[in-house]
């Protein structure tokens, strides 16, 4: 087992990986940058090195400056968190080449997955099922079109280097396919420095439900059920829950079975997470694969009684799983808190936290890096707590969820709090009758 860890990340999730490490033994090193020298992960972490300035290029993206910081600390690993540098290859392979073990995927396995049209491809050869779309990238906009009338409207441009809903956009007609092809590659190549794209058959009312995953260094991997993220603005999760409450066993079943194959194809290492669309009649069909732990891991680990973060350390550092397959025992749903104004179109809201006092009791977690007196800095995402409850149904969890909420206060910034309450009180939601356009129609104002 490694001896120090150092975490190239910030906030509740380096919080979350130092309290594992904590428990294991395991020295740790915060990194930070000046922006976040008053965060608790700087606090409660062993060590602590400053790696420049508030923005991300110059710290939390600085591959030199992460580098240095480990090698002046003598951390013999790496966890990279989600976001920032979790899913890059170059520093995963710089990594490697400094004799650093990055706790994640390999530089090969992340460029495999990380290139959709290239993930679509792996994954339509393991007999993974895909959405039907082009046959990789478009070679121009005559290409597309061509492509769209065979696929059949309504059909989703994507850009291949894409995330977080950029260089998307949906085409109902070829009358719209010129304009939405322009402006898709310059919000592609503008934001990814790449505007190559693809098309895919848009799913109507669909589910966006992600299998979790974990393999070896020998081979195994095994799925810990499902988790249902169909609740997000602008393709921004905002509400996720284990397990689905569309899924049913059989779903269930079957979308172990394809996340199995898929990490299998490209022998993934690592806790991972594959994520699909699913439609009204329960086809479900490939969209990606996350080569990192994610936002949403807690519920998982509250359903199955499983640390994920333990068990990426333990994967890491050559220790073989079980095997084995896990499926839900209770009920869990996450809130994801943020320095939001739902009431005034989302503006960001940084600031001084004056008040605070976070929920409890039996089935209550809060994962969260904030305190009061804090102060959100304005340079980064503007999560800033995670609420997450446990209860034995659905029912019982979102009647608790409504309560926890209830009970968190924040003084001194906006917060999403608000908008969570009135989620948790729509009849809808209570029904688990949603869709990923949920949040479209959805009037907090009500």
């Amino acid at each position: 087992m490694f001896k120090k860890i150092l975490i190239a990340n910030r906030g509740e999730i380096a919080l979350r990986i130092i309290r594992t490490c904590k428990e294991m033994g395991i020295s740790t090193v915060a990194v930070y940058s000046t922006a976040d020298a008053d965060s608790l992960h700087v606090k409660f972490a062993d060590e602590a090195v400053c790696i420049g300035p508030p923005p991300s290029p110059q710290s939390y993206l600085s591959m030199p400056n992460i580098i240095a910081a480990a090698e002046i600390t003598n951390a013999d690993a790496i966890h990279p968190g989600y976001g920032f540098l979790s899913e890059n290859a170059t520093f995963s392979g710089m990594c490697h080449d400094h004799g650093i073990k990055f706790i994640g995927a390999s530089s090969q396995m992340i460029e495999s997955m990380g290139d959709k049209a290239n993930a679509k491809a792996t994954m339509i050869a393991a007999g993974v099922p895909c959405v039907p779309g082009s046959d990789g990238l478009l070679k121009d906009e005559k290409h597309g079109i061509k492509t769209a009338a065979e696929i059949g409207y309504p059909v989703m441009l994507k850009a291949t280097a894409g995330g977080g809903g950029r260089g998307m956009r949906l085409i109902w007609s070829e009358e719209e396919f010129s304009e939405a092809w322009s402006s898709a590659r310059q919000e592609s190549k503008a934001a990814f420095g790449n505007d190559a794209m693809y098309l895919e058959k848009f799913i109507e009312e669909p589910r966006h439900i992600e299998i979790q995953i974990c393999g070896d260094q020998y081979g195994k991997v095994c799925h810990l059920s499902e988790r249902d993220c169909s609740i997000q603005r602008r393709h921004q999760k905002l509400i996720e829950e284990a397990p689905s409450p569309f899924a049913g066993d059989d779903l269930r079943e079957r979308m172990g079975e394809a996340a199995i194959k898929a990490g299998e194809a490209i022998g993934y290492e690592g806790v991972g997470t594959v994520e699909f669309l699913v439609d009204k009649h329960k086809n479900f069909y490939f969209m990606e694969m996350n080569v990192r732990i994610q936002v949403e891991h807690p519920v998982t680990e509250e359903i199955i009684n499983f640390d994920l973060i333990k068990e990426q350390l333990k994967v890491a550092a050559g220790i073989p799983m079980s095997g084995k397959n896990y499926y839900p025992q209770k009920h869990s749903i996450e809130c994801r808190i943020n320095a939001e104004d739902p009431f005034n179109d989302y503006r960001p809201s940084p600031g001084k936290i004056e008040v605070l006092h976070k929920p409890g009791g039996h089935g209550i977690r809060v994962d969260s890096h904030i305190y009061a007196g804090y102060t959100i800095p304005p340079h980064y995402d503007s999560m800033i707590a995670k609420l997450i409850v446990s209860a034995q149904t659905r029912e019982e969890c979102v009647l608790k969820m409504e309560r926890a909420l209830s009970e968190f206060t924040i003084e001194g910034i906006k917060t999403t709090i608000p908008l969570h309450l009135k989620l948790m009180k729509d009849p809808d939601f209570k029904a688990g009758n949603f869709t990923t356009k949920f949040m479209e129609t959805f009037d907090i104002n009500k």
